[in-house]
């Protein structure tokens, strides 16, 4: 059994697990299955489902709900599971952390609603009526580039008097913000401080970060748990170089046309090329085009160049 919520501040890596789509956009359970087996076995410490990289918003409420219960039943408490529940509406926030906790999860994670702007006072609202009406505890998360809303330090310092919000996802880039964070959470030992950037994950950990939320680690959950520990136990020589695998990674997500949409393309196309899940978006989305797959297949070659960091995918996975 992985660690428990309940047990103290989550750390470690969490993947933003992408949601496998059949043809017709359905969840297709099975690519699902081999994907969750895969980072678990790759010493992960929880999963996120229904993030960005999960293209949460995208989906229909049907796929949602059964990303949902189907990476609880897969995960089988192994690790603990977090779920995205963001919508432009706070009641289908709130029912879908119901959803969430019929289905077996650990907490949920809220980001500012979009569309409508939202002023800080506004936003501690729906995060206590949130707080109030999940049965599970909730955790934060900071996506400015695509909330439009940054939450602002004084407001997540009013939050931490709410005894079920747990910490903080920060997604901004913003290493100032990251420190502030870390500075207002030192009133709250149980919270967890997340970072989402996974080329800031050495740095964020050195801040005082309890770890990452690496879209990456669909792809290669064991790089980013070595860079993890590495960066944990000071071995400064081994953070460096898988620094710098983690950078080739990076690639991948500057080969898409829409920077907003890149890193779920270029993981997705990762995914398909090591026989885990299609590479289909959520429509009106597109794959990465036939021309970008010689690029993603050489970053691929280059990460695996560590002979620990070859693929774990079951040899029975069927072809995508």
């Amino acid at each position: 059994m992985g660690q428990r919520l309940t047990d103290g501040p989550l750390r470690g890596i969490v993947p933003p697990l992408v949601t496998p789509l059949t043809p017709d956009e359905q969840l297709d359970r099975d690519a699902l299955e081999r994907l969750v087996e895969n980072v678990i076995a790759g010493g992960v410490h929880g999963l996120f489902v229904l993030g960005t990289t999960g293209e949460g918003p995208s989906l229909s409420y049907s796929v949602r709900g059964a990303m949902v219960e189907a990476s609880c039943e897969i995960a089988a408490g192994r690790v603990p599971v977090l779920v995205g529940v963001t919508d432009t509406s706070l009641a289908e926030a709130i029912d879908m952390s119901l959803v969430a906790t019929e289905a077996g999860a650990d907490a949920v994670v809220f980001a500012p609603p979009c569309y409508f702007p939202i002023d800080q006072d506004d936003l501690a609202s729906a995060v206590r009526r949130l707080a109030a009406e999940s049965p599970l505890p909730v955790m934060l998360y900071n996506m400015p580039a695509l909330t439009k809303t940054i939450i602002e330090p004084e407001t997540v310092r009013q939050l931490t008097d709410e005894p079920t919000v747990i910490g903080l996802k920060d997604s901004s880039g913003d290493l100032a913000y990251f420190r502030q964070m870390r500075e207002v959470m030192r009133q709250r030992s149980d919270w967890s401080l997340m970072a989402g950037p996974e080329h800031l994950l050495a740095e964020t950990v050195a801040i005082g970060g309890d770890g990452g939320v690496c879209g990456g680690a669909n792809v290669f959950p064991r790089l980013f748990v070595r860079l993890f520990e590495a960066c944990v136990s000071g071995d400064a020589a081994a953070s460096q170089a898988l620094c710098s695998r983690v950078d080739r990674l990076g690639d991948l997500y500057r080969l898409g046309s829409n920077p907003a949409l890149s890193v779920i393309q270029g993981i997705k196309a990762a995914l398909a090329e090591r026989g885990v899940c299609a590479a289909t978006l959520c429509s009106p989305f597109s794959p990465l085009c036939n021309g970008e797959i010689d690029m993603v297949r050489a970053i691929l070659r280059d990460v695996e160049a560590a002979e620990d960091l070859t693929k774990v995918v079951s040899p029975t996975a069927a072809p995508v």
